[in-house]
């Protein structure tokens, strides 16, 4: 896997979707499975956990799919350095509790957690454009940072007109797609004419952005530690 590797060793790649409750935790515990099983050294992090106390419970659910136990970097908070209790905005919920999201504090983490491994796979919260804090937004992070990010979408009502959006941004900001993750657990009612239609719509972006076949598919089965998806598609 020949990926862009940042100077403190591991390959960072950031998990982003296009909207909130698209996927992204499931996302990001599969591949951490899907790693792990090919016997890569991963971790997992959070940057930001809204309507929590606590332990970031995207967290627990990312180490059942990965079928590990909670690590000790979760223990002291290091794979997700902002939980807030209020379920709203980051940038709210950091402000109610009296706090200031810093992005540098969520980049030190990535840092100090690449040290030690291979990939850390850092999931963000809701979309690209929520904002951290009154100035700053999440895609400012991968784009000063150069992290690659792999965005989750669906066949759901509306996701086409997001997920072009959230393309173009990317490509707008000189941001590296690592690939594209297409959610049909998302929207298991939906006509399997607009599931196909969409899905080609997208591949056929994806060519324009030179990312040919950087398109993988989370079919709509129930999750669990032993739930297999194979991500070779979205690696060089």
């Amino acid at each position: 896997m020949n990926e862009h590797r940042p100077t403190a060793g591991g390959t960072i790649i950031m998990i982003s979707g296009i909207d909130t409750g698209i996927g992204k935790t499931v996302a990001t515990g599969l591949l951490a499975r899907w790693l792990y099983d090919g016997g890569r050294r991963v971790i997992t992090m959070k940057m930001v956990q809204t309507g929590c106390a606590n332990l970031s419970e995207d967290i627990v659910r990312h180490r059942e799919l990965t079928g590990v136990p909670l690590q000790e970097e979760d223990a002291v908070g290091l794979t997700c350095p902002y939980v807030f209790p209020v379920p709203c905005s980051p940038h709210l919920a950091a402000r109610l509790a009296g706090c200031r999201i810093e992005p540098q504090v969520i980049v030190e983490h990535a840092r100090q957690l690449a040290e030690q491994y291979e990939y850390v796979l850092v999931e963000g919260a809701g979309g690209l454009f929520v904002p951290l804090n009154e100035a700053e937004l999440l895609i400012d992070l991968p784009a000063a940072q150069q992290w690659p990010v792999m965005l989750v979408t669906s066949p759901r009502l509306g996701s086409i007109n997001h997920t072009l959006a959230a393309l173009e941004a990317l490509e707008h900001r000189n941001i590296r797609l690592q690939g594209l993750i297409y959610n049909l657990a998302d929207a298991p009612d939906t006509d399997p004419r607009i599931v196909d239609d969409s899905r080609h719509l997208f591949a056929r972006r994806l060519q324009d952005m030179k990312r040919d076949e950087r398109l993988c598919d989370l079919p709509a089965v129930a999750c669990t530690p032993s739930y297999c998806v194979d991500f070779s598609s979205l690696f060089d």
